[in-house]
Parts: C-alpha cells; sequence; structure tokens
C-alpha cells in the first residue's frame, strides 16, 4: 500500500485532493498497524503460553489459559515499603491484610485522588508469581482480555541489561519484535495507547540524576537501554504511555517516589481457598493420573486429604502462600502418585532443582554489586549452613540467635552487609517462615521440610563445609600460587644477566605448596563420601517409613488424633539428607547447579562416587531392615551412576521388602535398580507389599530372575486389622485392592506368568494372595511349564477342597516339586486327611496342612506358626482366631492320644506358641 502513495517535494493538486490524499494514507497506515498488532498478539501469544521444559517433564504441560490462579495483589506506598519491619517474613505478610486489593485489570485506574496513574511498580519477594502475572497478563491481552491498551510491548530488563550499543526506542522495539516496524514509527506521533512492560527491574542499574543519565524525548534518538527505560519512567520519553514495572523488594527504591502512579504488592495466595482452587485445578487436570482419567477418584482424594492438612493450619498452609511451593507440592504428588514408569531423567533431587533452576536461574543477588554474586550460591553458602548444622543436630526450628550466627558472623565489610540486607527483603521468606505450632511462635522453620535436606546437601557437596584450616590454607594456596608464578618469571629472566640463580629455586619450591594443598583437598571429597555413607545406614533410622511414605505424610498430614501441645514430639528424621546429595552427583543435576553457579566438576563427583563405593556396599551386606533396604535402593535410583548402581546391587543377593507399601513409583525404581546388573537374585521378599496387576507387571523382568519368591497381596487393610499403622493417611494404608488372580478383571496373567518363564525360581509362596479356587486352578495349569520349583505355598488363599487336590495333583507329576504349603484354606476334613496321607516316597509330593503328624507334631510346626505371626497385622483377625483355636483343637486331641512323653512335650511346646498367639488377638496387641 505504501508504493501507492507517494509524494515528491511539497504539495500538488488543489487542497481537496491534497486533503484525500492524506486521509487515504493515514487510513492506510491503521489498516497497516492493525494487520501488524494482530501479528504482534499472535507471536506473543506463543511466545508467552510456552511453558518452562520443567512443565513438560514433571507432570501433563499445562497453558495459562487452562490452570492460573491470580495472587492477591495490595495496593502499597513506598512509605510502607522502606519502613523497617522488624518481621520481614511470610507470616508478617499474611496479617497485613488492612490494605486494599486491587485487582490486575485495575492497575492503572485512577489513585485516591482522582490523578490518572501511568507508572505502575508491582513487586513481591522470589516465588510470589510476578513473572508468571506477566505473561498471564500479556496472554489476556492477545486473547482481547485487556481493551484499555492497543499495544503491549513486553520487555525483559536481563535482556536490557546485556546491551551496551546505543539504540533508539522505535529501533528497539522492532528489533526485538519485528512486526511492530509498521507501527514503530506511529509511537510519539499519534494517540496510541501503548503499555510497556518492563520485568525485573533488579537486573538494571538506572541513575535518575540528570548527570548520569540526559533527557531524551525523541524516541529515534541512539541512546542506552538504561537511559530509555529512565525517560520512559520520567514521562519525558513518550509521555502518554502507560508503563507497569516488576521488581524484588529491594529494587523498588531505584524509582524515585515521584514517577510511580501507584505500588502494588503481590502478596502471593494469602488466601488459603486461592490454595485449594490452585491444586483442584492442577490435580485434576486431564492427564493427571497418567492413565487417561481413569484416576479421577485417587486425584479427588488427594485434593481432599491436601485441603484437610491445609485446614488444620499444618506448616505447608504457609509453604503454599507462595505460588513457587503450591508448583512444588503439586510436582511431587504427581511423583508420588501418579508416576507408573520412572524415566531415568525424573528423580526426586531432579524435581528440587528443577524447582530452584524456574526461582533462581541467572538470578544475581544484586546487580549493583561489581562482584555480582549468585543468588543461588549465596544461598547454598548462607541458608546451607544453617540447615546442614540443623540436620547435624536433629534440628528443624532455629532461633533469630541461630539465624544471626549464620547469616551475621562473617559480615566484615560494607558489601557484605549490602547483600545480607537484599537478601533479608528478598529471599529469606522463600526459605524460612516462622513455626506455626503453639509454643514456637518466635521461631523459624524451613518453609518445606525437605528443602531443609536439600540446601545441607548442597551445602556439603559444594564443599562449603571447611574448618578454619582448610579456609586459610585455600586462600593462602591461591595467593602463593600467584605471586610464585609471576616472580618465577620475573627471576627466570633477570638471573640471566644477575648471578641470583637461587631465587628462582626459592619461588618454584614455594609452587609446591599450592600442589600439595591440592592434594590435600582431595581429602574433603573423603569426607563428603564418609558423611553420605554414615548418613545413608544411620541404625537409629533404621525402622521409620521409607523416604517416600515421609514426604507423603508431610504434604497430605498424618491422619488420627493431633498430638497434645505437651506432649513430647517425635525425633526428627532426616533420611533425604544422603539421598540429596547422592542426587546432586548426578550429571543432569550438576548440569543445572551450574545454570544457578553453583558448579560441581565431573572429577569431583567421580572421586566422591570412587570414594564411597566400599563403604556403602560393605554397609548394604548387613541385612537392612525393608524400610531401610527401599531407602538404599531410592538412593541407588537418585545417583544415577549405572557403574556404581551395577556394582552395588550385585552385592544384594537377598532382597526382603516385606510390609513397604509398593507403590507404582516405588516398584519401577525396584525394577530399574535390579535391572542395572542382570543378576540372580537368590531371595525376592514381597509379602505384605499391596501389590496389584500394574506392579506386577513392572517387576516382571525381576521375577523372572529370582530363585526364591514370596509374595502376598493383602485385598485390604482396615484401621482394624492393622493397629500399628497409626500415623498413616488413609490413602497411603489402603492401596488400590489387588483382585484375586482368577476374577475376570484381575491379575491372571502377572502372577502365574513367571512360573512359566522363570529359569532360577526353586521357592515360589503366595501365602495370602486372594487367589480363591479360580486363581489355584490357573497356577495349576501354568505349573508343568516351570521345571525347576522345588516348594509351592498357597496357604491362606481361600482354597477349597476340589482345588487345593487339583494342585496336589499336577504337583506329583512335577519333576522338582516336592512340598505344597496349604494351611489356613477352606479345606473340610475329609479333604485334610486325603492330603496329609500323601507320602514323599510314594506319592512325590508333601501337602503342608496340619501342625500335627499322626500323634506327633509337623516337623513344619515352627514353619507355619512363624508365618502367622508375621503377617498377624495385616490378615482378617477372626477368621486367623478361628483357625488356630482349630490348631489347638487338633494339638490337644493329638496329645491326649499319644504315651510318648517326648511327644507330649513337644505338644505342650506348641501349644503354648498358638495360644500365646490367640492371646494376641483376643487383646488387640
Amino acid at each position: 500500500p505504501r508504493s501507492c502513495v507517494r509524494h515528491q517535494g511539497g504539495p500538488q493538486g488543489p487542497p481537496a485532493q491534497r486533503g484525500s490524499s492524506r486521509h487515504g494514507l493515514d487510513h492506510l497506515r491503521t489498516v497497516a498497524s492493525s494487520d501488524a498488532i494482530k501479528k504482534h498478539q499472535k507471536s506473543l501469544a506463543a511466545w508467552f503460553s510456552n511453558q518452562p521444559s520443567e512443565e513438560r517433564q514433571f507432570g501433563p504441560s499445562f497453558s495459562l489459559d487452562a490452570v492460573h490462579v491470580d495472587p492477591v495483589i495490595r495496593e502499597s506506598s513506598l512509605e510502607q515499603i522502606l519502613k523497617p519491619s522488624p518481621e520481614l517474613t511470610i507470616r508478617h505478610q499474611l496479617q497485613r491484610s488492612s490494605r486494599r486489593v486491587i485487582s490486575l485489570q485495575n492497575l492503572f485506574e485512577a489513585d485516591a485522588c482522582g490523578r490518572q496513574v501511568k507508572n505502575v511498580v508491582l513487586y513481591g519477594t522470589v516465588g510470589t508469581g510476578k513473572s508468571t502475572l506477566i505473561k498471564k497478563m500479556v496472554v489476556d491481552w492477545c486473547h482481547g482480555l485487556l481493551p484499555r491498551f492497543e499495544l503491549v510491548i513486553p520487555f525483559s530488563c536481563e535482556d536490557l541489561s546485556h546491551s551496551r550499543v546505543p539504540i533508539s526506542l522505535r529501533r528497539l522495539v522492532t528489533k526485538k519484535y519485528q512486526h511492530l516496524r509498521d507501527v514503530a514509527p506511529l509511537l510519539g506521533a499519534s494517540n496510541l495507547k501503548v503499555l510497556f512492560i518492563l520485568n525485573g527491574l533488579e537486573r538494571l542499574n538506572l541513575d535518575f540524576r540528570l548527570a548520569g543519565t540526559e533527557l531524551c524525548c525523541d524516541p529515534s534518538e541512539p541512546i542506552a537501554p538504561s537511559a530509555i527505560v529512565v525517560n520512559l519512567l520520567r514521562k519525558y520519553l513518550l509521555p502518554e504511555a502507560s508503563i507497569i514495572v516488576t521488581a524484588r523488594p529491594s529494587a523498588v527504591r531505584r524509582i524515585p517516589g515521584k514517577y510511580v502512579g501507584r505500588y502494588a504488592e503481590i502478596c502471593g495466595f494469602s488466601d488459603t481457598n486461592l490454595q485449594k482452587l490452585y491444586f483442584q485445578m492442577r490435580l485434576s487436570q486431564p492427564g493427571c493420573d497418567g492413565e487417561g482419567g481413569e484416576g479421577s477418584g485417587e486425584q479427588e482424594n488427594l485434593v481432599e486429604m491436601l485441603w484437610r492438612n491445609l485446614e488444620r493450619q499444618n506448616q505447608i498452609a504457609a509453604a503454599c502462600f507462595l505460588p513457587s511451593y503450591c508448583w512444588l507440592v503439586c510436582t511431587t504428588l504427581h511423583f508420588l502418585y501418579f508416576t507408573r514408569t520412572v524415566p531415568p531423567s525424573q528423580t526426586l533431587t531432579g524435581i528440587y532443582t528443577s524447582f530452584l533452576r524456574l526461582n533462581f536461574s541467572g538470578e544475581v543477588l544484586d546487580s549493583s554489586e561489581p562482584t555480582a554474586v549468585s543468588m543461588m550460591k549465596y544461598v547454598a553458602k548462607t541458608v546451607g549452613k544453617l540447615a546442614h548444622e540443623g540436620v547435624m543436630s536433629r534440628q528443624t526450628c532455629f532461633s533469630e540467635e541461630d539465624l544471626r550466627q549464620c547469616f551475621e558472623v562473617e559480615m566484615k565489610t560494607e558489601s557484605e552487609l549490602n547483600l545480607l540486607e537484599v537478601f533479608r527483603s528478598d529471599v529469606f521468606p522463600f526459605f524460612l517462615t516462622p513455626c506455626v505450632q503453639p509454643g514456637r511462635e518466635h521461631t523459624f522453620v524451613f518453609t518445606i521440610p525437605a528443602m531443609q535436606e536439600y540446601l545441607a546437601a548442597l551445602y556439603v557437596v559444594l564443599g562449603e563445609k571447611k574448618t578454619l584450616a582448610q579456609k586459610v590454607g585455600k586462600e593462602l594456596s591461591e595467593l602463593i600460587g600467584k605471586v610464585s608464578e609471576d616472580a618465577a618469571v620475573v627471576l627466570g629472566i633477570v638471573s640471566k644477566v644477575l648471578p641470583l640463580r637461587f631465587l628462582p629455586v626459592l619461588f618454584n619450591l614455594l609452587k609446591i605448596f599450592p600442589r600439595f594443598f591440592s592434594r590435600l583437598s582431595g581429602k574433603d571429597r573423603d569426607t563428603i563420601a564418609r558423611t553420605m555413607a554414615e548418613e545413608l545406614f544411620k541404625e537409629e533410622d533404621y525402622y521409620n517409613d521409607d523416604v517416600l511414605d515421609q514426604i507423603n505424610s508431610s504434604i497430605l498430614g498424618v491422619e488420627g488424633p493431633l498430638r497434645h501441645p505437651d506432649e513430647a514430639p517425635d525425633d526428627e528424621v532426616f533420611e533425604l539428607f544422603p539421598i540429596f546429595m547422592g542426587g546432586l552427583l548426578s550429571r543432569r543435576n550438576r548440569a543445572l547447579l551450574e545454570q544457578l553457579g553453583c558448579s560441581i566438576k565431573n572429577l569431583a563427583a567421580l572421586e566422591i562416587a570412587e570414594a564411597m563405593k566400599k563403604t556403602v556396599i560393605r554397609n548394604s551386606r548387613k541385612g537392612l531392615p525393608p524400610s531401610e533396604l527401599m531407602d538404599y535402593l531410592f538412593f541407588l535410583h537418585e545417583f544415577q551412576n549405572e557403574r556404581f548402581t551395577a556394582e552395588a546391587v550385585r552385592s544384594l543377593r537377598t532382597v526382603n521388602l516385606s510390609s513397604v507399601k509398593l507403590t507404582p513409583l516405588k516398584c519401577s525404581v525396584l525394577a530399574s535398580v535390579l535391572g542395572a546388573a542382570c543378576h540372580e537374585v537368590d531371595e525376592l521378599n514381597l509379602t505384605s507389599c499391596n501389590l496389584d496387576a500394574a506392579s506386577l507387571r513392572t517387576l516382571f523382568p525381576v521375577l523372572l530372575r529370582c530363585k526364591v519368591l514370596q509374595t502376598c497381596s493383602p485385598p485390604a487393610a482396615s484401621p482394624r486389622a492393622a493397629p500399628g499403622a497409626r500415623g498413616l493417611h488413609p490413602i497411603a494404608r489402603c492401596p488400590p485392592v489387588a483382585r484375586p488372580i482368577g476374577s475376570k478383571q484381575g491379575m491372571r496373567t502377572p502372577k502365574a506368568e513367571p512360573l512359566a518363564g522363570n529359569r532360577s525360581l526353586s521357592r515360589l509362596s503366595l501365602l495370602h494372595a486372594a487367589l480363591g479356587d479360580r486363581g489355584a486352578e490357573e497356577i495349576a495349569r501354568r505349573l508343568p511349564e516351570n521345571q525347576q520349583l522345588q516348594e509351592l505355598n498357597l496357604g491362606y488363599n481361600s482354597l477349597t477342597d476340589a482345588s487345593a487336590l487339583s494342585v496336589v495333583e499336577v504337583a506329583k507329576k512335577h519333576a522338582t516339586l516336592d512340598k505344597v504349603h496349604l494351611y489356613f484354606n477352606d479345606i473340610s476334613e475329609e479333604g485334610k486327611r486325603a492330603l496329609h496321607s500323601l507320602r514323599m516316597e510314594r506319592d512325590g509330593v508333601r501337602a503342608l496342612v496340619f501342625l500335627t503328624a499322626g500323634t506327633d507334631v509337623s516337623d513344619y510346626w515352627s514353619n507355619i506358626l512363624s508365618t502367622v505371626q508375621r503377617n498377624l497385622p495385616f490378615w482378617d483377625r477372626e477368621r486367623v482366631r478361628q483357625h488356630l483355636a482349630l490348631l489347638l483343637q487338633d494339638l490337644e486331641s493329638s496329645r491326649r492320644q499319644t504315651g510318648n512323653p517326648w511327644r507330649k512335650a513337644k505338644f505342650l511346646r506348641v501349644e503354648s506358641e498358638v495360644k500365646r498367639m490367640l492371646a494376641k488377638l483376643q487383646n488387640g496387641t
């Protein structure tokens, strides 16, 4: 269109023609700019709708249109910002509810005096959602939800801070947004309603003095990018434009108050209803359960439990004040509940590292300082030190004195004090918050409990844990190294002219010190490895829940009566600390930490792994309790070192995970870790692990390599059936019910197929596996396909005479099977006598049904009773009591029939064991 209207020299033709030409030109410009703005909207919508890689990696990706809850925004003033507050914490912000709440759409409405607002400063601490809010604002404008503005131009202050070449405002706009090349000439020359967004003001060093930044009103004049921002805020450049600036609290004072029309503070989700809304929208999205929406009931259950925990004024309610922590909670729950298979890159440590990368990537604590200290590096040194001291002393609450000792004891210069002030105002509430427990209101705790262990692990792995001698030695080594190298070069030249050959020799001797110190510094890695191994195998933590259950409880809370304020608290547990240490050494997490300014070299990670290997493998052979063994396997998964894992797993000949609640995530971790080394497992004990069909499919490759396999899946677990389960959440205690193997929708193939495919299995225990008659028939059908099985346990499976006898008939023809356990089944007296009459020498198999063998006690009575003893907490008590009463009658009848005093004594001994179990059942213990 521009080629159709060309004017050379002065005005030509009559005035009416010139007027119509001018009108036509304006119309064409309007059409061109309108098309350009539409293209700009489309481009911005595509760009700002893109979610970070963490969104795609940890759970389904959500667009801002689908899942977004606006945080609370309250009107503020410069006086309130600059006013010294004794308690710059989350709780203090929660109590400041007297200020007026303002919506994002009304930020530019007239102030209390009726003056039009042109410049708005939107500020908030790290994690309150400033960047997400700006993204949502831009996307809303692209969809026509902000009609106040005809054009929105967002700028990143971080991007502008890297530009040193003078540039005009119009050229800057077209450089960042090429679609606006037809609109840029209209800036300052029309009444276009423009909104400039300046995100992250703390990254720019602005100077509002005339001596520092000259006045400029020409949008075509090339000046420094910081000067463009200053003149825009002065309203000297494009005075009709509206501007919204986002900044951390410490950077707000960089703009003189006379240039700001309104201050607004992002207060996060200070209303718990907003927290619930976020969790509901996030956890109820299709695809959250990983199975196309089949688990909607479990999703609703999770939201309900989370909401109940928030209503209790739990510590998590204070944490979820920050939208960033709401993201972390949802991501962790997705990892715990909806992860069916674990990709190698998906680890708990990776979730926390990615969480910090989302909030701190590229952030420096104070851009005005020439040192440009990485914010995360500063946090690792200061908050990490506090976290580590708490872990070592088993402490989660910290007093003001504790904070001063960690943050202020080494402050020596003005620069260090300035950095501390910025940290307190911008970052402190992100990591520490006042404790909500009664009696501890004046102490601080970490916003999320696991964050303390993560930062403590980061503090150790980065090598920040040093003695005074190590710190002095490192500084002296660096100083001597620099001086000796320069001096040796100079004296090497001088010694060719003057006879001073002994001086270079002296300086070469000095150069030995840095080399010697570098060897001593290698001992630090040995210390890190030793710390990791010691914390991983602490005996006082042996009988706690595994770490995944602990995380679940910390988020969803603990069901049961609330603890009395005077009741002594439980000992603090820090079992995630060594697991995070191992996870931070993985290649992927080290790459993410590099982006945060926290570097861990490849050589250091290799040396720590080598130093740790012998200690870890030796301790793992001692026979760990099931929950501790699960933690060890999870540590190997987090470590992400295939060679190390393969060597460690080969030493595990027996894997006992009995009574560990094997969720799909744990099954995936177990299959992944044991699959690192394709060795045979002597025995795998999965009794009372709540296995379902999907879990068995996940474990199928592992089951094929087991010589002895014990597995059972209780069909239900009620509070009465599990009195020791106090403190577990219902959803953790009552997993999806494992259907009987023979049911139409049940687990026919998963439990029977290992019989056919396994070449090493010699003993198989399906005790209390809810088989039923159809399941037993399936086992009998598959049994001839296995030629190595020697012992089969089908006890407590509701088998009747027909199914039990059919299994025994197949067992008679089996080449190696010589023992079948059938006790605690619904077998009649006639059936028991028929089974008991089998003889090894005649029939080739023995069926264990009774504790008695005629007038003598069965040789296997201790095996039967020990199995009952182990499984009493999980079995149906009334049914077990009936079975034990029948066993007691059989024992007493057989004892009366024998006259042998030795046999009578054996009967009395077994009777006492059965009576003791009955007494426990009756007392409910």
